[in-house]
């Protein structure tokens, strides 16, 4: 079995040099990973959870740092810690459970009035004591809990060592069953990205009409698979792509779009002012949605939702439950944006008199700014389309909660700074 560090190490040399393409195979391969830390961290006696998450906040930071800016990453390390909470509340809820509340059978019910003297615990309870785990351990339960023969005194009794090889055994039982039932979610969380597209494609039918146009912007998968699955249910509409300059994404898309036999018109970036009175919705894919519903995309996609808002054309957005990100643009720990090379732009060649730097002058006269992404404010979205299904942009902050506990928004210790 490999070394989980060199895993680690490899992953994040991945992450720095931009080596994986797409939100969806960073967030699977994340996932993974973490999945793969899980498997082999050796746990505690006590406070089980708390050391698998210690393990996972470490590894998460790690791959944070390697590419802020890639938020799939810290979303799925928070989905994984929100895992590990859960699967311990639901351990700890049940063996409370099953020691303290007595168990109801249809033979019992001359012994109602046995019942009733019995202590019942309450919903208050049950969750002080569940939370009471993630805790760090006292000295006190330390020292209980060590094995120290010294400590513990011989009798000629067998019943002093069974209880304790029990009590042992049942810690030991526990452990493992955590392990299994996070490294289970975790499977399943990694199902769910590696189908998200076919989810999302699944509702297509449902929005996509006859004879209607569609504008999109630049290449996204998940819009290429939702427009393919709504062809395949015999409706018969035409795609405007606007190519996505300055990388052109929009020409693979269209490309794609043709083979798979649908009416398409590729159009400039600049046109889309021009052309979207003859366009009935705006279908777009998404780089991350955050907390307030606010979308980060690709460059220019802020230009055509407000296109989309001028002529009242619905602006809906694709994306995976794993590009909702619980965090906020102006958090400080967000990096939304970074600049691409300028040779995208421009030709060294041609523009080296303009890129020399001036006399007298520490600087070049010609500055070239190459973004990525635009953020679209959520008042310019009008629908939502995830795995899960459609939402209204006033409802993503409910989603998302639903995804995330509100002690790991923060995985690092210090913000990333990017010079």
């Amino acid at each position: 079995m490999p070394d989980v560090q060199a895993l680690v190490n490899d992953f994040v040399l991945k992450l720095r040099r931009r080596k994986i393409e797409g939100s969806q195979a960073t967030a699977r391969q994340t996932a993974e990973l973490l999945r793969s830390v899980i498997s082999q961290q050796r746990v505690p006696y006590t406070n089980q959870a708390g050391a698998l998450i210690d393990a996972i906040r470490a590894v998460g930071e790690q791959l944070i740092a390697a590419n802020p800016v890639e938020l799939a990453v810290g979303n799925i390390v928070r989905r994984v810690l929100h895992i590990i909470r859960e699967e311990d509340l639901s351990l700890t809820t049940a063996a409370i459970a099953g020691l303290n509340l007595p168990s109801v059978s249809d033979d019992d019910d001359d012994d109602d009035g046995e019942r009733e003297d019995q202590p019942v615990l309450s919903a208050a309870s049950v969750a002080a004591a569940a939370r009471s785990t993630l805790r760090p351990p006292s000295l006190q339960t330390l020292l209980e809990d060590r094995p120290d023969s010294a400590a513990i005194p011989h009798t000629s009794s067998s019943g002093g060592d069974s209880e304790g090889k029990s009590k042992s055994a049942d810690k030991s039982s526990r452990s493992k069953k955590l392990k299994h039932d996070v490294i289970e979610a975790v499977n399943e969380l990694i199902q769910d990205i590696a189908t998200c597209h076919e989810q999302i494609a699944e509702q297509a039918v449902e929005h996509i009409h006859q004879n209607e146009v569609i504008l999109t912007l630049g290449s996204s998968r998940t819009v290429l698979e939702f427009l393919c699955a709504a062809k395949e249910k015999k409706r018969s509409f035409r795609v405007f792509v606007a190519e996505g300059a300055p990388r052109y994404q929009g020409h693979l898309l269209a490309k794609e779009l043709v083979t798979r036999g649908l009416q398409t018109t590729l159009i400039t970036d600049s046109a889309v002012f021009a052309m979207i009175s003859r366009v009935n919705m705006v279908i777009v894919g998404a780089h991350a949605v955050m907390a307030n519903g606010s979308v980060i995309a690709p460059v220019g996609l802020n230009m055509v939702a407000l296109a989309a808002q001028k002529h009242a054309v619905p602006f809906v957005v694709l994306a995976g439950s794993h590009k909702l990100c619980p965090l906020y643009p102006h958090n400080p720990e967000v990096l939304l944006n970074e600049l691409r090379s300028p040779s995208e732009l421009l030709d060294f060649g041609e523009f080296s008199d303009c890129l020399d730097f001036g006399t007298g002058s520490s600087s070049p006269l010609l500055h070239v700014v190459n973004p990525t992404f635009d953020c679209v404010p959520p008042k310019l979205v009008s629908l939502f389309i995830t795995d899960t299904g459609g939402h209204n942009p006033s409802y993503m902050y409910r989603l998302i909660a639903d995804y995330y506990s509100a002690d790991d928004l923060v995985v690092q210790q210090k913000p990333v700074s990017v010079n």
